[in-house]
């Protein structure tokens, strides 16, 4: 199958045209694939994993913490643990299919020269629920909880400077950003271990109910379709791992840095979120009521660190929420999503423009204004709905859990049917198992987030059918994997 040309330079993507190695490594580069290496090359494995544990948030259970602790029935670190044992299968498929495929693009690149162009178009459409949705979500979570401690400054404001802020960020290029990453990375970790030393302190003193196992397992309300219910909200904590492969093309080391990223991020992320969730859960002030009446207000997580150490700490977790959600985490997922869409838009699979990358910063110039543009206006107008947390929360996760399926469906079509590997464990069964427990999160999510996950893989279907007739497809080629 012949390469899709880019409008660069036809001279120099040539099909077979001779790779252009990454100069740190000496491995093929995007030139293989029939690209010209546009973005900047310079993020280290250590900079992918802060990007990746920035973009989960180490404290992102503070935010969802009372509808998990509810739809899990008290046993919200089970949740977790489930969550992050379904999300390290999906780790161990992007794994393989970055090193056979080093570009931007995530699963749209995966599913699309590992299956075909179809398949990839809906895969990037679907997680488009994730990746374009996410920003406006966390700006409106953000916006709303500064809005509960500074009143005086309307919701509005709190949105738009997030947004701008966000935005200039990104413009100074990837570097600029990977630098602000680490601070914020660190200041997440700092009051993530002031809850935690308080916490284990305040139960050992005999505040909450004490030290017990029912945050694990609770045999009076334990089974498997409430846990997994719980599950396919507690996943929305995980979400990020995965944005580490659209760096792919400005990753200066061995390919296999992206998937080792990945792992590394899921395993330290998970380990947080079960020990911090584990902890709160004992120290809720009322379980039973939370269980039966939910937490419309968003604060149960900081009604169980008043708990521990007093209103202080209530602040505390609150502001550090609204800093990592609505600047740290919204800033990763801002510069995600404009890989997302430079790589559909190169292969002519959105508009044009959105493969634009500026001459001199080496970022998607437009693809980034143009995801700043739509969260701000998606962020005003779910900001004006009672439900728009929760609508654009089941949509995210819907979107993301769809295109999860298509990557395990990638890596066995791949490898086992197309390059006949024998290498059963990671080719065959862990995208199965992951394949498995995630379509049963996706069964047990909530009927609004599968009706409108499935009307808008419907529109995918249509805009997919335009393109082929309109010759928009792009033909793109599995020969040069590795």
């Amino acid at each position: 199958m012949s390469e899709f040309r880019t409008s660069n330079d036809p001279a120099e993507h040539l099909p077979g045209a001779a790779p252009g190695p990454i100069p740190a490594t000496g491995e093929p580069g995007v030139e293989a694939f029939g690209y010209s290496q546009e973005l900047k090359r310079s993020l280290t494995f250590t900079d992918l994993l802060v990007y990746g544990l920035v973009f989960m948030v180490p404290i992102a259970p503070f935010g969802i913490f009372g509808g998990v602790f509810q739809a899990s029935g008290g046993m919200v670190a089970l949740a977790y643990a489930i969550g992050g044992l379904a999300m390290a299968f999906t780790a161990g498929s992007y794994a393989q299919m970055s090193r056979a495929f080093p570009m931007a693009g995530s699963v749209y690149t995966y599913a699309g020269r590992g299956i075909a162009q179809p398949v990839g178009f809906i895969a990037g459409w679907m997680i488009l629920l994730d990746y374009v949705l996410v920003p406006g979500l966390l700006y409106l979570i953000a916006a709303i909880a500064m809005n509960s401690i500074l009143s005086g400054i309307p919701v509005w404001v709190w949105l738009a400077g997030f947004v701008v802020l966000n935005t200039v960020v990104n413009y100074f290029g990837i570097e600029f950003t990977a630098r602000v990453n680490k601070i914020m990375l660190v200041g997440e970790l700092i009051v993530l271990a002031i809850f935690l030393v308080i916490g284990v302190v305040a139960l050992s003193s005999g505040e909450g109910r004490g030290w017990d196992l029912s945050p694990i397992y609770n045999s009076d309300t334990f089974s498997l379709q409430l846990v997994f219910g719980a599950v396919s909200i507690a996943v929305l904590s995980f979400l990020g791992f995965d944005g580490i492969s659209t760096l792919a093309e400005e990753n200066r080391d061995s390919a296999r840095s992206i998937g080792k990223a990945m792992i590394a991020a899921l395993a330290l992320a998970g380990v947080l979120f079960i020990v911090q969730t584990w902890i709160a859960a004992l120290l809720v002030p009322n379980p039973d009521q939370l269980i039966a009446e939910g937490d419309a207000a968003g604060t149960a997580f900081y009604d169980a660190a008043e708990v521990a150490g007093g209103h202080w700490l209530s602040v505390l977790t609150a502001v550090a929420t609204a800093i990592a959600w609505g600047f740290a985490n919204s800033l990763v997922a801002q510069a995600a999503t404009s890989r997302l869409l430079f790589a559909m838009a190169r292969d002519r699979q959105l508009p044009h423009f959105l493969a634009r990358v500026h001459p001199t910063r080496r970022v998607p110039v437009n693809a980034t204004l143009v995801v700043a543009a739509i969260s701000l206006v998606l962020g005003l107008y779910m900001a004006s709905r009672d439900d728009g947390i929760t609508l654009l929360s089941t949509l995210v996760n819907f979107g993301a859990m769809f295109a999860f399926l298509l990557l395990h469906v990638s890596v066995v079509w791949y490898f086992v049917v197309r390059q006949k590997s024998r290498a059963w464990w990671k080719h065959l069964a862990v995208p199965v198992i992951g394949f498995l427990i995630l379509l049963y999160v996706v069964i047990n999510a909530q009927v609004a987030a599968q009706t409108l996950g499935f009307i808008w893989l419907a529109v995918g279907i249509v805009l997919l059918v335009v393109l082929k007739a309109t010759g928009r497809e792009a033909e793109l080629s599995a020969e040069e994997g590795l």
